[in-house]
């Protein structure tokens, strides 16, 4: 009987570990490389509604975001260099890139997978209908990279 019991108590833990073990795809790697694509930090000031709503499109796309609101968004765009005919309301910086303005997923996921030899890429003005702004897209959206000062276009969208 107890010899029973013993068998049946393996077996459900077989079971389980292979349960485990054949639908997790969270491999260690895979941690480590999720957790480190996905983090972004948002800088924005205390009054901003559609960086808001920005940040909460990257949320929804599975990036994991830290919020810094800031007085001062004029030293972060100094900082990293953001000439002031490529700013918008706020600035997110990810793997040592930064990303300007309402900027879609699609081409965070370029700059991500592709990692160019550039400070960043930006979406400037706040245009309608991109990520976080009300309206209706009009034409395609031009999104620029940026090193050293010198700007190119990345994208259209």
């Amino acid at each position: 009987m107890l010899k029973n019991i013993f068998i049946i108590l393996l077996f459900i833990i077989i079971l389980v570990v292979g349960w485990l073990f054949l639908f997790s795809n969270n491999t260690d790697d895979n941690i480590v490389e999720k957790k480190h694509k996905n983090k972004i930090t948002i800088y924005k000031s205390p009054t901003c509604g559609c960086c808001i709503k920005y940040t909460a499109y990257l949320k929804e796309k599975g990036y994991d975001i830290k919020t810094i609101t800031t007085q001062n968004m004029s030293a972060i765009k100094n900082q990293h260099q953001i000439p002031s005919n490529m700013e918008s309301c706020h600035t997110a910086i990810i793997d040592n890139y930064f990303v300007e303005g309402h900027v879609p997923v699609e081409a965070v996921e370029k700059l991500l997978t592709e990692k160019p030899d550039i400070d960043g890429i930006s979406l400037p003005e706040m245009p309608a209908g991109t990520p976080g702004m009300p309206g209706t897209k009009q034409g395609d959206w031009q999104i620029y990279s940026l090193k050293n000062n010198q700007i190119s276009e990345y994208m259209s969208l």
